[in-house]
């Protein structure tokens, strides 16, 4: 079996203390434990993962927030224990497989991507697109829709969850939705955001990572098509909203909080191609971290935006695009991968690995060291319009 020879990458690495280190990770061919794994599939990222439970959202204003993690380790003696060990979460942005992108669903390229997300113990990246041969187009501009071999080619790549809570889950109408649906019943990886009913589609999925219960939730801040004519309802089927409330998305994040370690928010908001969030998005982040969230990620814009601490939240405005066709700018273009690490509840670590989309097959891919180091300054310069610190405080 010959050897996937890929370029060595650059990341952006930001400590708790708030350095930033510019680090060059040797190609995969190098012989380190990370590449290894990304090279050889380990049985228990793609064959034997963790069962995820649900966590319905509780009614609004019946669960206070809780302000500790859900386990506190005691030693048996009645000390407190040694804190538990630190877990790693990835994620990347928009992913479609529509026009000539679809032979990505069985040519084997998304291989390329597990060096980035299977590495991690949780990965995670939004499904912008219905899952269906049916149905009729909803009056929209654009249509995008997939098969159900888009989540396992996601599964072979290292992704664990996608969220389909964005504005074109539902591209195909009713009869598309209920194809999105079965096929997320049968999906080898953890759908959220979308759902039979409301409690479906808000409540959390609970995945144990390392010994830790990783709560994670989806929705999106579209007032578009989509949400209009399909949110998911107490007694019908669509995706998790936040408008014109946000109190259910906050309802269910409570009651995660209360029965995880870890909450992850995946949000689809903003405005396309703007580089900086708006008052909305920030005023929603800070909802979502008064509501127990410890990580908030974003996309929509098509671009990346700013990251960094609210409080003690990390909060990840845009990822930008990631497996997406024909790059319209540079900006469009930029992608990457989003790495923390978590002890406890709190990110202690940031790594930004910068990737370019292929005009080609819209795989990201390594750029050249030039590009790679000019792309993370501008990830780290775009903190600067977003409130967000390099520090939790």
């Amino acid at each position: 079996m010959s050897r996937v020879r890929n370029p060595a990458r650059s990341v952006l690495t930001t400590t708790g203390a708030g350095m930033v280190v510019l680090v060059l990770l040797a190609a995969p061919g190098s012989a380190t434990n990370a590449t290894r794994a990304a090279a050889t599939p380990s049985p228990d990222r793609t064959t034997s993962r963790p069962v995820a439970a649900r966590v319905p959202p509780s009614p609004a204003g019946t669960s206070p927030v809780a302000t500790t993690p859900a386990t506190t380790p005691v030693s048996a003696n009645g000390a407190d224990a040694a804190p538990p060990a630190p877990i790693t979460l990835a994620f990347g942005g928009d992913v479609h497989f529509e026009a000539h992108l679809a032979p990505l669903l069985t040519n084997g390229k998304l291989a390329a991507l597990r060096p980035y997300l299977a590495t991690a113990d949780l990965a995670m990246v939004n499904l912008e697109t219905a899952i269906t041969s049916r149905g009729q187009e909803q009056p929209k501009e654009f249509h995008f829709r997939t098969t159900p071999q888009s989540l396992r080619a996601l599964d072979a790549a290292g992704v664990d969850v996608v969220t389909m809570a964005n504005n074109h889950a539902v591209d195909y109408g009713p009869v598309g939705l209920s194809d999105s649906l079965a096929a997320r019943r049968a999906s080898p990886i953890k759908v959220v955001g979308i759902g039979q009913d409301a409690a479906d589609a808000y409540g959390a999925t609970v995945v144990p990572v390392k010994g830790r219960r990783v709560a994670v939730l989806a929705a999106s801040d579209l007032l578009d098509w989509t949400l209009q004519h399909f949110e998911a309802t107490a007694h019908g089927p669509g995706i998790a909203g936040t408008r014109p409330s946000a109190e259910p998305l906050l309802a269910a994040v409570r009651a995660a909080r209360q029965q995880a370690d870890v909450v992850v928010v995946y949000l689809h908001w903003g405005t396309e191609r703007m580089s900086c969030p708006e008052d909305a998005q920030r005023s929603l982040a800070q909802r979502l971290a008064d509501a127990g969230a410890d990580v908030v990620i974003g996309s929509h814009p098509h671009v990346t935006q700013g990251a960094g601490y609210l409080g003690q939240t990390y909060v990840a405005y845009s990822m930008g695009n990631f497996v997406w066709y024909a790059p319209g700018s540079q900006a469009t273009a930029s992608s990457g991968v989003l790495t923390l690490t978590v002890q406890g509840r709190r990110v202690t670590a940031s790594r930004w690995t910068p990737l370019r989309i292929s005009g080609t097959d819209g795989v990201p891919r390594a750029p050249s060291t030039a590009t790679a180091a000019r792309m993370l300054a501008d990830w780290q310069g775009s903190r600067s319009c977003t409130g967000l610190t390099a520090t939790p405080r």
